[in-house]
Formats: C-alpha cells, structure tokens, sequence
C-alpha cells in the first residue's frame, strides 16, 4: 500500500484506505503559503525567512502524517497478533480486573482494613454469645420457677383457655 495513497485524515471514514488524490492534490491550499494583505510576515522577518519556515513546516507535517500511517498500520498488526493468540478486549479486561484486584489484596491499606474488620468481627462474635449465655441463662432461671409463680394471681389457665371462646 503506497503511503501517498492512504488517507491520512484520522476523522475520515476512508482512514488507512487506499484512495486516489492524484486529482484534487493540485486544488490543495496550504494555509499560509501565499502571502496576503490579510496574512502579512510578522515583524523581522524577510521573505526568504518565511519560506524556510514554510518549507520546514510542510516537511515536519508530512513527517507527521508518515508516523500516522505507522502508527495506524502498528495498531492493526497489534490486534490481528492479538486475534491469532485469542486474546479478547473482553480477555484482557479480565486479565486487567484480576491484576488489579490482586494489587488492592497485596496493599497495606487493605491488609490493615482487613485486620481491623477481622478483629471487629470477633469481638462481635464474643459479645453476641455473651448476650446470648446471658439470655439463655436467664430463661433458664424462668422455667427452674414453678408454674403457678409464673403467672400473677390474677391470671389462670381458665381464663386463657376462655379467651378464643369470646371471638
């Protein structure tokens, strides 16, 4: 592919295609390269000054456009090598995910919260079998009483016993 063919326009729908400007390279119109009233040379400059800078400028955008089309053609290299090994934009993100994920375990910030969750979570643990010794024990303490003391003088069997009647 002749590099003079390609178009370089990087915004183009034709991008790295072959396309023939043998046509409308004459139609071109570098800005800047024809002096005007509305352009004039900056103050110190002489003709022959601005056309070296004109002829240098024009070779560092050619150069410009050369190392596009490299760049271009490096990149589909790339992803056709990629394609062959079987990686996937979708592999490598997993790929990516998994690294990263593996940074965070191995940071210190996260080996610290990890710690101090760890110790927060046991000292829970040891607070709710207490609560829960203290509950049981106090249920416990409730069934050693005799039945009859359960309930106040007030209350009797019978009376519960009645109460689905009333409905």
């Amino acid at each position: 592919m002749d590099p003079a063919s390609q178009d370089i326009n990087l915004n183009s729908p034709n991008k790295g295609l072959d396309v023939d400007h043998s046509d409308n390279l004459s139609d071109v119109h570098v800005e800047g390269a024809v002096r005007n009233a509305a352009n004039p040379l900056p103050p110190g400059l002489t003709e022959e000054e601005a056309q070296e800078l004109r002829t240098e400028l024009t070779k560092v955008e050619e150069e410009i456009n050369t190392l596009r089309q490299v760049l271009s053609a490096k990149e589909r290299h790339a992803i056709e090598l990629k394609r062959k090994l079987g990686l996937s934009p979708l592999n490598e993100l997993k790929q990516n995910l998994t690294k990263s994920w593996q940074d965070v375990q191995t940071s210190n910030a996260y080996k610290k919260t990890q710690e101090t969750l760890s110790q927060a979570g046991q000292k829970t643990s040891a607070a709710l079998t207490t609560v829960g010794s203290a509950i049981s024990k106090k249920l416990g303490d409730m069934r050693a009483l005799p039945f009859s003391n359960s309930f106040s003088s007030n209350y009797s069997i019978r009376h519960s016993i009645s109460m689905p009647a009333m409905r």
